[in-house]
């Protein structure tokens, strides 16, 4: 039997959780909270198996409220529930030590498998959340890369790109808070370094080293 407890301060998702989960034979509701401040303090009195958290609450948000009760009880699976599919809200949301993400736009199904899956110590995420951290870690692995692999510093990196982008050297100097005079520089320094003699090779050159996607 999983014991499951339910942070959310909206009463009528609340209630409706309830009336869906309850009817599980393996899902017992411990308990319910409408702020992460009282589910806290709740989580320790009852110890459920999973807590199902919502992100946005008052007096103590769910990130918060997670981190409490996962850093207090780490035997205790958190699954944050949210109307957020926004990477900074998943990201720490995991940094916090929960062990699922999922959507309220979520079908009853999923909410279950979610449920059980986080019950078993394992991760779960929705299928939007998964592809933002996906998007997240390919383009970790493209600065990675960058870094590694290319002649150029990040700041001229930055200038290639506006230039292939047809920004123009006062246009690019806005954008990077710096003079003209400095975009001038790097634009020869970033020639010299890579062999290039026009625009047109420095973006065959952004292309191929993954700088500028294509449309």
């Amino acid at each position: 039997m999983i014991r499951l407890f339910i942070a959310d301060d909206h009463e009528l998702f609340r209630e409706g959780l309830k009336s869906l989960l309850n009817g599980e034979e393996d899902i017992e509701i411990a308990g319910t909270a409408s702020d992460g401040a009282e589910a806290v303090e709740a989580v320790r009195k009852i110890l459920p198996d999973v807590v199902l958290m919502d992100v946005t609450m008052p007096n103590m948000n769910g990130i918060s409220a997670t981190g409490a009760i996962c850093a207090e009880h780490p035997e205790i699976c958190v699954l944050v529930l949210s109307m957020h599919n926004d990477r900074r809200f998943i990201a720490e949301a995991l940094k916090a030590g929960a062990r699922g993400y999922i959507l309220k736009e979520s079908s009853p199904e999923t909410m279950l498998e979610a449920v059980r899956t986080v019950s078993r110590g394992d991760i779960y995420l929705s299928s939007k959340a998964c592809n933002v951290l996906v998007e997240d870690y390919l383009r970790l692995l493209l600065n990675e890369s960058v870094k590694s692999d290319s002649p150029l510093s990040e700041r001229e990196i930055e200038v290639l790109r506006l230039l292939v982008k047809g920004r123009t050297g006062k246009q690019i100097a806005d954008t990077l808070c710096i003079s003209k005079n400095t975009v001038d520089t790097h634009r020869r320094r970033i020639m010299d370094k890579l062999g290039c003699n026009s625009t047109a090779e420095l973006t065959k050159y952004a292309i191929r080293e993954g700088f500028l996607a294509l449309d």
